[in-house]
């Protein structure tokens, strides 16, 4: 931290003269893709100035120089639009040693469970839904061609390849990949699209909306992509309003409408809704391939891989083949009879107490060590869970295979992209939802509940 600072310095003497200091540089808990840092600045005769550093991470395979550039550059464009975004002070890969973005610190919330449950924000909820279209439709009236080096996407071939890379046989994607394959809406002309337009990416003040963040993922394709991905069950974060949690899609669509967009039909948004929820299963993989890989020993990236089967159960939800359902989480009042010759706690009272102790006492002070510690407390109890339930869940799905009449998962995905089992679809389909439900089980029982 020492050593940041120091570049920090640095870098804001080059900048804004030489008597400037850097008074604090503090970490900041979240961002599975990069570091983010509370960075204090003084200047004589001037008031205490807060910025925020965006920072790719040690360990991390680097960024390619000029996609900081774009992403730099989408950020201008949007603030000159008009639209509610920080003011970028500073942007490159050599002064920090890594790729970075500089900006001013927005006054406000991000966090989903305060924004979607907290008084504070209760006059500013009913109006986001609306406010959201509207800002969307002036991103997306942005000429894409006035960004050059942006990249297009295909998205649904990116989804395609980013699933056939790993590798890895998942009959719920193979389901959803096959829908979407199947009910491709006509294409529209392409736009900027910011890309990660979403609860958590949003910076909500008590008034309203007052930043839209990480631009890191904006390309030019299909403005209707940015439209469903807010609307994703993923992004709603267990509340009833499909806008992002905040509010029904009529008003979303209507603040679209109002900013000189075009909504899209009804089943076109369930489209690109589907379509977020399987891109988030992938993402959520390809994050956890950095930690399986070896390259980054993360906490977050490994739990990560185990929230998967929350999309492949909400890619179910979304087509009918399955229900929400109330499973009690095994942990909960479970009783360990004594394992002789061992004292007293069990085994599973210890982990207990480790749990406990990680998600109530570690980080009180450091608040990026205790979203960490929380993580652990949470990786835990799924492996507790998991050592408590698999032999009967492999059990049970090797059963429902040959059922099925499939050796194994890459058998079952075949025959789904080829429809030799289409006459027994709903045999498919039950045993797929079957799986998914024990592997939620295992990993977030709360999950089955929440309903689409």
């Amino acid at each position: 931290m020492t050593e940041l600072a120091d570049i920090l310095t640095e870098r804001m003497q080059a900048l804004w003269g030489p008597a400037v200091t850097v008074s604090a540089v503090r970490p900041m808990p979240g961002g599975a893709s990069r570091e983010s840092w509370d960075i204090e600045v003084r200047r004589p005769g001037q008031a205490q100035r807060r910025l925020i550093l965006l920072r790719d991470a040690g360990g991390r395979a680097r960024r390619p120089a000029r996609s900081i550039e774009i992403e730099a550059a989408a950020m201008i464009a949007a603030r000159a639009a008009g639209i509610p975004v920080a003011d970028l002070y500073d942007h490159g890969e050599g002064a920090l040693g890594r790729a970075y973005l500089l900006m001013e610190r927005l006054e406000g919330e991000t966090i989903p469970r305060r924004l979607l449950r907290d008084d504070a924000y209760a006059a500013a909820r009913p109006g986001l839904a609306r406010r959201l279209g509207e800002v969307l439709a002036r991103i997306h009236q942005i000429d894409p061609e006035t960004l050059p080096g942006l990249p297009r996407v295909d998205a649904l071939g990116q989804l395609t390849e980013l699933y056939q890379g790993f590798a890895e046989p998942r009959p719920a994607l193979e389901i959803g990949l096959r829908w979407l394959r199947e009910h491709q809406p006509a294409p529209v002309a392409d736009t900027l699209v910011h890309g990660d337009f979403r609860t958590g990416n949003l910076m909500i003040a008590k008034d309203g909306l007052a930043g839209v963040l990480d631009w890191e993922l904006t390309h030019r394709g299909d403005p209707r992509q940015d439209l469903g991905w807010l609307c994703t069950k993923a992004w709603r974060f267990g509340s009833a309003r499909p806008v992002g949690g905040f509010g029904p899609r009529e008003d979303l669509m209507a603040g679209y409408a109002a900013g000189g967009g075009t909504p899209p039909d009804e089943a076109t948004q369930r489209w690109w809704e589907l379509y977020g929820t399987v891109r988030w299963a992938l993402l959520c993989r390809s994050q956890a391939e950095r930690y399986l890989s070896g390259a980054e020993p993360s906490i977050e990236l490994a739990v990560l891989g185990r929230r998967v089967c929350e999309q492949e159960f909400d890619v179910l939800l979304a087509l009918g083949h399955a229900t929400p359902v109330q499973v009690p989480d095994p942990l909960h009042d479970r009783e360990y009879p004594p394992v002789r010759p061992h004292d007293r706690p069990s085994g599973p009272a210890l982990l207990n107490a480790v749990r406990d102790f990680l998600a109530t006492e570690v980080g009180a002070s450091d608040p990026v060590l205790k979203f960490h510690a929380r993580v652990a407390a949470n990786a835990l109890r799924i492996a507790e869970r998991e050592a408590l339930l698999a032999p009967a869940h492999e059990q049970a799905h090797r059963k429902r295979l040959a059922a099925l009449g499939c050796d194994d998962d890459e058998d079952l995905c075949a025959k789904i992209r080829d429809g030799s089992l289409d006459h027994r679809f709903g045999d498919v389909t039950e045993a797929t939802r079957a799986a998914v439900v024990d592997k939620l089980t295992v990993a977030n029982p709360a999950h089955l509940a929440i309903r689409p």
